[in-house]
């Protein structure tokens, strides 16, 4: 935008510098000339005064060698008959033209231009006066006319881009401002505002946005409120479930039960919690291991793959993998992720679960998904399923500026996987069986 309006006020004003200063150039060529011939037309004045007092040769040789353009050898006077006093630069018959028109002209010659001035003496002779004008004289001061003019023209089309490119920086300034403050507010930034500059469409835009962004942080508040409404009322059935837990005689599933419902109690709380705060209060300096949610998890996920006779196994995880979210939201992407492989193969399918520096990769040996744009579109999914679980691992990717991933399997079924950065590798000789 700044550059456009650089250009566009340079076109404007070169072309009404041109306008202006062409015909400025050509008067001033022609003052120049009609300033030579002035003073020509003086001296020759001078002389034919001197020619009206005294027509004598003597007298007249000596009055046009005291003029200037006597001297010079530029002035000669014509008397019929005789060879002319001083220098011509003319032929006769132009001369004698002149003499016979009896009035005063101008003739080009070689060099120059030369005026002529014929005037009639007491004894009825015609005498023609002649003054050469040289072609230095008819431009003299031209040239630097014209080098001011042309300074002239620099300074209106540089003061004209200057003038334009400080109101194109305020324009560029007032837009830039309003396109970093919609990425921040669309990063999370919810407080974001802006202070209207710029011209009034621009200021218009500015309180437009601010409007619009108190809108979205009223509706976000209501939104974390009621969903912490929503997740406070759970409170009441899931007492009641912990109640009906607690009276199940020991064993394996009362102990699957207790940790379902402390679990539930957890997320409950985080819920309750997290929407209480705004986004960027939740990211924070939040963070967690990867691998230490992932084991919790895979105690949990193990006395169902026991129930069910799956085979499996974990692929890495000797080392920790800091990752930029909450264990909240970890255990949620890991139990979506094994929460598909119970849900969507027979009982007695393998599964493998593959984690590193790269993210989370979960492959099992079932049917496959045959198509994943589908699988991750809420309530059409197909399979029974609502496609809730893949898109919470869809959005939580997005936040940490990862991507969720859905592919062939090496076992033949599908490849689910929540990833960081870069694919995740699978070496071999980090195999290890749980």
């Amino acid at each position: 935008m700044r550059w456009a309006l650089n250009r566009l006020a340079l076109a404007i004003t070169s072309m009404v510098a041109l306008a202006f200063l062409v015909p400025l150039a050509v008067a001033t060529r022609q003052i120049a000339y009609d300033r030579a011939i002035s003073d020509a037309r003086q001296q020759a004045t001078s002389m034919v005064t001197v020619l009206g007092v005294d027509s004598d040769l003597v007298s007249l040789t000596n009055a046009v060698a005291s003029t200037a353009a006597g001297s010079a050898g530029n002035l000669a006077v014509h008397l019929p008959g005789i060879e002319p006093i001083g220098a011509s630069h003319l032929s006769d018959a132009t001369v004698r033209r002149a003499a016979q028109d009896r009035r005063a002209a101008t003739a080009d010659s070689a060099g120059g231009v030369a005026y002529l001035q014929p005037t009639v003496l007491t004894d009825g002779r015609t005498v023609v006066v002649e003054v050469f004008i040289p072609e230095a004289d008819t431009r003299r001061g031209v040239g630097t006319a014209w080098l001011y003019l042309g300074a002239l023209a620099v300074v209106l089309v540089g003061g004209s881009i200057l003038f334009a490119d400080r109101l194109g920086s305020q324009l560029v300034r007032a837009t830039r401002g309003l396109a970093a403050a919609s990425r921040r507010l669309g990063g999370g930034e919810l407080n974001e505002r802006i202070t209207p500059i710029g011209p009034s469409e621009l200021r218009d835009a500015a309180t437009a946005f601010n409007g619009m962004a108190d809108d979205l942080r009223r509706l976000l508040d209501r939104e974390r409120e009621l969903a912490a409404d929503l997740s406070h009322r759970l409170r009441t059935p899931l007492t009641g479930l912990r109640l009906d837990v607690e009276a199940m005689p020991p064993g394996p599933i009362a102990e699957r039960m207790r940790q379902a419902c402390d679990l539930l109690d957890e997320e409950l709380e985080a819920i309750i919690t997290g929407a209480r705060l705004g986004s960027i209060e939740k990211r924070g300096s939040q963070q967690c291991d990867l691998v230490e949610v992932l084991a919790d998890r895979l105690a949990f996920w193990s006395v169902l793959a026991e129930d069910q006779e799956r085979p499996w196994e974990v692929v890495g995880g000797n080392e920790p993998v800091m990752i930029p979210m909450s264990a909240a939201d970890v255990i949620l992407v890991v139990d979506a992720l094994l929460g598909n492989v119970f849900s969507h193969t027979p009982d007695g399918t393998a599964f493998r679960v593959s984690v590193s520096a790269s993210g989370l990769l979960v492959d099992d040996a079932g049917p496959g998904i045959p198509d994943p744009e589908t699988a991750v579109r809420r309530g059409v999914s197909g399979a029974g399923s609502t496609g809730l679980g893949l898109d919470i691992v869809r959005r939580t990717a997005e936040t940490v500026r990862g991507q969720l991933v859905i592919d062939r399997s090496p076992l033949g079924g599908a490849r689910i996987g929540f990833l960081l950065h870069a694919p995740v590798l699978e070496p071999a000789d980090q195999r290890r069986r749980r």
